[in-house]
């Protein structure tokens, strides 16, 4: 007995010994025939929607949801029909360990349940999925992202609860993947990589300049409340140079006109502003400031001028970056020929918006803008019209600001400007005229950076459906 038990023990060892090589086998081969499907192979070889979707999950791919955190990330496993094949969430760190015992754990689950591509689904957490998504993409496993909004939205179809945690979401994401609600990540590569972090960059400076402006204000209204009508603008160069040296109303005093002449002159300064030279001093000699505190007062004021002239500098450093990385796209030239449309306005719109080869339409821009037109209708009911704004704010922020230049500097979309506001059929109001000329604007510079052709301003005018006549009168 104890001979054939031990013969028996050993028959068991032996074939667990084969069932292991044979997975790890397996295993080899399906790290080696990954694939990674991108943007690249999906999104510029057609329109990549619904059907798509649904026909890109095969029977044979393994689907993962990640929940992403800062430094932890969770990971669960899905197949075609919705069975989970993990038996609970996998944990890894956000370091190149982490990613390879991601990797392994999911490679393991595709060899026991005979899946031959693994694709990964996640929902834009910030800037912490960049690294990882990355890692994967490079290592044959494709990458998609869900819309944070539905997995929010779909957590009580799973299991009728409201409970929302880094363990639950993971099956929401690969439930969500499996039913083609996602879609293809988007990192900029190369020259739109530059662009698109001198962009952020340049928006950061912006917002600390309007903070530091902000402050100064408040430091001035305590110790010299009229320094609007010394100097105007606080934040040009004239009375920040003023500032830096003085900010306290008795020591503008004691400088004198003569004083101040000599720090612009000093700063090599030149322009109109001498002639508020005598303003400045009056407004001094007639301030209520308070006079207790003033030396604490007066550091702050120069703190926050210095802070301002500096970030001019490098804001112009970044834009000057910008302009010639801008200048590098192929007929990015051409856009310039819009009045209104500068090289600041072009840079934000193409950082945002990135490499024009993955768009089949232009419309797909407009509502990844936030530009797209929404309704919602029921019935008899019929909705408002108007626009999403859900997409890149940004985007939508700078496709506005070329609206607004160019009614102001281009006749041709200030007389669609007119037209659109003024129509005897459906006339808009201003604010959604803008709208439709961001849009038209958006449409131009699609047309021109696909195809390269040249600014028509003449074309634009076609969509006006009223005599010249009418036009000019209404302008006039």
């Amino acid at each position: 007995m104890n001979l054939k038990g031990t013969k028996k023990k050993n028959q068991v060892v032996t074939a667990n010994i084969f069932e292991q090589q044979e997975l790890l086998k397996k295993a080899e081969v399906i790290r080696k025939n990954l694939t990674a499907s991108t943007w690249h192979e999906l999104e510029t070889n057609g329109k990549f929607d619904k059907n798509a979707k649904l026909s890109f999950i095969s029977d044979d791919m393994l689907i993962l949801g990640c929940d992403v955190g800062s430094e932890t990330h969770y990971l669960r496993a899905i197949d075609t029909r919705g069975r989970e094949l993990s038996k609970s969430a996998h944990s890894f760190s956000n370091d190149s360990e982490g990613f390879q015992s991601a990797r392994e754990w999911a490679v393991e689950l595709a060899v026991k349940n005979d899946k031959k591509q693994i694709v990964l689904g996640l929902e834009p957490t910030g800037h912490y999925w960049f690294c990882l998504a990355a890692w994967m993409i490079s290592n044959g496993i494709s990458v998609v992202q869900v819309n944070p909004y539905a997995v929010k939205q779909s957590k009580e179809i799973e299991d009728n609860s409201q409970l929302k945690d880094d363990r639950k979401d993971p099956k929401l994401i690969a439930n969500l993947v499996k039913d083609g609600n996602s879609g293809m990540p988007y990192l900029p590569e190369k020259i739109y990589a530059d662009m698109r972090r001198l962009s952020m960059f340049r928006d950061q400076l912006t917002e600390d300049r309007i903070r530091n402006i902000n402050r100064l204000h408040r430091e001035l209204k305590i110790y010299f409340p009229e320094y609007m009508d010394a100097f105007g603008k606080i934040d040009g160069a004239f009375a920040l140079e003023v500032l830096r040296v003085s900010a306290i109303p008795s020591d503008i005093t004691e400088l004198g006109a003569e004083g101040i002449k000599n720090i612009w002159h000093d700063a090599k300064l030149r322009g109109r502003g001498y002639s508020r030279v005598s303003e400045i001093v009056s407004c001094a000699e007639k301030s209520v400031g308070l006079t207790h505190g003033t030396d604490a007062g007066w550091e702050a004021v120069k703190w926050f001028a210095e802070q301002i002239l500096k970030l001019d500098e490098q804001l112009t450093e970044i834009e000057s970056a910008l302009h010639k990385k801008c200048m590098e796209i192929p007929y990015a030239e051409n856009i310039l020929e819009i009045n209104g449309v500068g090289e600041n306005i072009l840079a934000g719109i193409l950082a945002e918006m990135g490499d024009i080869s993955r768009f089949d339409d232009v419309k797909e821009i407009q509502k990844l803008s936030g530009m797209g037109l929404v309704a919602c209708s029921s019935g008899k009911h019929k909705g408002q019209t108007k626009i999403s704004h859900r997409g890149r704010k940004r985007l939508r922020y700078w496709l506005f600001q070329a609206a607004k230049s160019a009614v102001s500097h281009a006749d041709e979309f200030k007389r669609l400007h007119v037209y659109y506001t003024t129509r005897d059929k459906n006339p808009l109001k201003k604010m959604q005229s803008l709208i439709v000329i961001a849009c038209k604007i958006l449409r131009v510079i699609y047309t021109i950076l696909k195809t390269g052709t040249a600014y028509d301003p003449q074309k634009l005018l076609k969509d006006i459906k009223r005599p010249e006549t009418a036009l000019t009168q209404s302008a006039a």
